[in-house]
C-alpha cells in the first residue's frame, strides 16, 4: 500500500469513527430494562466502517467512535466493553462482506449483529447478576441491528459513487 494511500485510509478511518459517534449520540432511544441502554442509527456506521475499511481499520474507527459516544452519553460502564463489541462487530462484517460473492450488505450486518446482541446479553448478565434481566435487552439490539442493516443498505451505494471510497476497498 502506497503511503497516500494509507493516509487515505487513515483519514477515512477518522472520519467515519466521528460520523459513528455523532450518529450514535444524535438520536439516542432509552429503553426500559436494566441497566437502562439506548438503541441508536450509529450501527449502520459501524457497518459501513467494516466494509468500507476492512476488518483492522474498521473495526478500530467503529470501536473508537462507538466507544466515544458512551463516554460523551454518560454510559461509561459500557463503553469498554462497547469498543470490543464494535470492534468485532465491524470486522466480522469486513470479513464476510469481502468473502461472499454477491457481497452482501445485508449478511453481513446479520454476522456483525450476532456479535453485537450476545455481546451487550453477556455483559448485562454479568451486570446484572441476572440472565433473564439481560434477555429484556435482546429484542432492543435486534432493533437496532435491523436499523444499522437498513442505514447502511442506503448510504453504501452512494459512497461507492466516490472513486476515493472504491479505492480504499480495491473495487
Amino acid at each position: 500500500m502506497r503511503n497516500n494511500d494509507k493516509i487515505m485510509k487513515l483519514v477515512t478511518a477518522a472520519v467515519l469513527a466521528a460520523m459513528t459517534c455523532v450518529v450514535t449520540m444524535i438520536l439516542p432511544i432509552k429503553i426500559p430494562y436494566g441497566n437502562g441502554g439506548y438503541i441508536h442509527p450509529g450501527d449502520g456506521f459501524v457497518l459501513l466502517s467494516g466494509i468500507i475499511l476492512g476488518p483492522v481499520y474498521g473495526g478500530f474507527a467503529a470501536a473508537i467512535g462507538s466507544m466515544l459516544a458512551d463516554l460523551l452519553s454518560g454510559y461509561a460502564q459500557y463503553a469498554p466493553i462497547t469498543f470490543i463489541i464494535k470492534f468485532l462487530a465491524a470486522a466480522l462484517g469486513a470479513i464476510s462482506y469481502r468473502k461472499i460473492r454477491e457481497r452482501s450488505v445485508i449478511l453481513a450486518g446479520i454476522l456483525g449483529g450476532i456479535v453485537v446482541t450476545l455481546g451487550y446479553f453477556l455483559y448485562d448478565s454479568f451486570l446484572s447478576g441476572s440472565a433473564a434481566a439481560a434477555s429484556a435487552g435482546v429484542p432492543f439490539n435486534l432493533l437496532q441491528n435491523i436499523m444499522g442493516i437498513v442505514i447502511a443498505s442506503i448510504i453504501l451505494p452512494l459512497l461507492l459513487r466516490v472513486p476515493q471510497i472504491r479505492n480504499i476497498m480495491n473495487l
